[in-house]
């Protein structure tokens, strides 16, 4: 395999996708909130003194996907379609299941940004609790599909399991 983020020097370069093709791509990505009992039980009860945890680790997350060639150097800036965020919350474990799904029509993918979707969001409930439960862990971020350009499509074939 051979990495295409390296010049002639060695030296880290952005990838140059003039010649690509522009199609339809998407991605899907989840991670995981792992957290005491009692601070699930907050955020579902709406008693987190900061506000609505979903409703602001859902705003964060579609600005992360907005963001992402800001923070991540040698990714593209993309033109998004759509963004989705999801939380699903999952007594059992004590935790909540983060997702992001994003859309675009360019010569390179959307993965990235549906990564960090889920990393900011996830990050987000961090600091919209921590003031009840430092001891919260963020999980098993991880792509699960993908769609669209010249690599083809992807698709996880075993989400890695949410363990504590």
């Amino acid at each position: 395999m051979e990495f295409t983020h390296f010049n002639e020097q060695g030296r880290a370069k952005m990838v140059d996708i003039s010649e690509k093709d522009v199609s339809f791509r998407e991605a899907f990505a989840c991670g995981y909130v792992y957290m005491k009992r009692e601070t699930l039980n907050m955020i579902v009860e709406g008693r987190i003194k900061k506000g609505d945890v979903l409703a602001v680790a859902q705003v964060a997350g579609i600005m992360g996907a907005k963001e992402t060639s800001r923070l991540i150097p040698m990714c593209h800036n993309i033109l998004l379609t759509g963004v989705d965020i999801n939380f699903q919350i999952m007594e059992q474990e004590s935790a909540i299941r983060v997702e992001a799904r994003v859309k675009c029509i360019g010569r390179t993918g959307a993965e990235m940004e549906a990564l960090t979707a889920v990393s900011i969001a996830c990050l987000t409930i961090y600091d919209m609790c921590k003031a009840v439960d430092k001891g919260m862990v963020i999980k098993n971020i991880q792509l699960l599909e993908k769609t669209g350009g010249k690599s083809g499509n992807y698709k996880r074939e075993e989400e890695k399991p949410w363990e504590k």
